[in-house]
Formats: structure tokens, C-alpha cells, sequence
């Protein structure tokens, strides 16, 4: 029987970003089955003890720097800890996942990644349409489809993505990415391979 992960995910996270395709090659890997929720941390974080960027104290701001430059050599991924386009001039990224989801899974984390990397790796504007139809489209996605309907749909698709925010909060989670097995919780990129050990003790 395949195990089952929630994955809850932000479409703005640089954490989201460095943990992203690896989880990805372990979801194909083992063949899990993966049941996503897309948060918007602005609602979870202040239920949850988190605090927007402009809110933290400077060591903490200094910090981040640091670590986002360390993990970006050690995984051997792109990132530009200041990017340009962070946050998003809109939430037109989030919204793309969250139709995408609508599609399936593959093809939501697949989405997923093509906005993280905007932001993260190319310096784009997830926000903005025509960027982020080139990114879907040099991804293989159904840009103009996609973006359509997450246009169309925009409110009942941040009806989804803020009762996914509820369920995050319900459940413990307090940031992104964070993976649900059963009771257990993993928060952040780096707990990747603690998450496969746990997969590996519950067969």
C-alpha cells in the first residue's frame, strides 16, 4: 500500500524552493501518495508564533541571509537570498498552483516549482502574467490555460488556498515546507532525509 504525506506548501518560501524537486524525486521514487495544501503564510503566521520579514529583529534578518547563501552551495541550487520580485507584485503564482492542483498533484507540484524558481532562481515576477506564461510554457505546462482559470476562478481558488491556511494551523504547522505522516510532523527542506528514514521504520 502506498504511504500518504500531506505536504504543505508556499508558493513564495525560499525553503519551499530549496526542498522542492527533491521532494518531488521522492515522491516518484517511492511512489507516495502526496495530498497537497497550498498556505498562505500571512494567515499562518500569525496564529502560529511566526513573524512577516519587516517584523523580525535583525539578527534573525541576518541569519536568513546567511543560511538561505549556505544551503544554496550546499544543495548546489541557484538562489538570490534578495531577489527583486519578492514578495510577488500579486498572488497570481499561488492562485496558478491551486488551479493547477485542480488538475492533479503531479501537475500542481510540477507548477509549484516553475513559481518558486521565478522568484528564487530567474529573479521573475510570479505575480505578473506574461512572466509567468513564458515560465509555465519553457516548463511544458498549458500556460494559457492555466492562467485563465486561476483569473477566472480567483476567488473561489483563495477560498482553497485560505482553508488549507486553517487546516495548516489545525494541525501544527507553522511553516513552509512542512510533511505530515500520520501524527508526525517535518518542517523544513532539511528534513528531508528524516522524513525518508521515518517512511523507511513504518514500511
Amino acid at each position: 500500500m502506498s504511504q500518504q504525506i500531506t505536504y504543505f506548501t508556499s508558493p513564495v518560501s525560499p525553503y519551499n524552493y530549496l526542498g522542492a524537486a527533491r521532494f518531488r524525486e521522492m515522491v516518484q521514487s517511492r511512489g507516495l501518495v502526496v495530498d497537497m495544501k497550498i498556505m498562505d503564510l500571512g494567515q499562518v503566521f500569525p496564529e502560529t508564533g511566526g513573524l512577516p520579514l519587516p517584523q523580525r529583529a535583525p539578527e534573525r534578518l541576518a541569519y536568513r541571509l546567511q543560511e538561505l547563501k549556505r544551503f544554496s552551495q550546499f544543495l548546489d541550487l541557484p538562489l538570490t537570498p534578495q531577489p527583486a520580485h519578492f514578495p510577488p507584485s500579486s498572488m497570481l503564482g499561488g492562485l496558478v498552483v491551486a488551479a493547477a492542483r485542480r488538475q492533479g498533484t503531479a501537475l500542481a507540484m510540477q507548477v509549484l516549482e516553475t513559481v518558486l524558481n521565478m522568484t528564487w532562481a530567474q529573479e521573475q515576477d510570479s505575480g505578473d502574467a506574461s512572466a509567468l506564461s513564458a515560465a509555465l510554457t519553457a516548463a511544458g505546462c498549458d500556460a494559457d490555460a492555466l492562467i485563465s482559470l486561476a483569473q477566472a476562478e480567483a476567488e473561489s481558488l483563495q477560498a482553497e488556498i485560505a482553508a488549507d491556511s486553517q487546516l495548516a494551523i489545525k494541525e501544527g504547522v507553522f511553516g513552509a515546507p512542512s510533511f505530515k505522516v500520520g501524527d508526525e510532523l517535518f518542517w523544513g527542506q532539511d528534513r528531508l532525509d528524516m522524513l525518508a528514514w521515518h517512511l523507511d521504520q513504518i514500511g
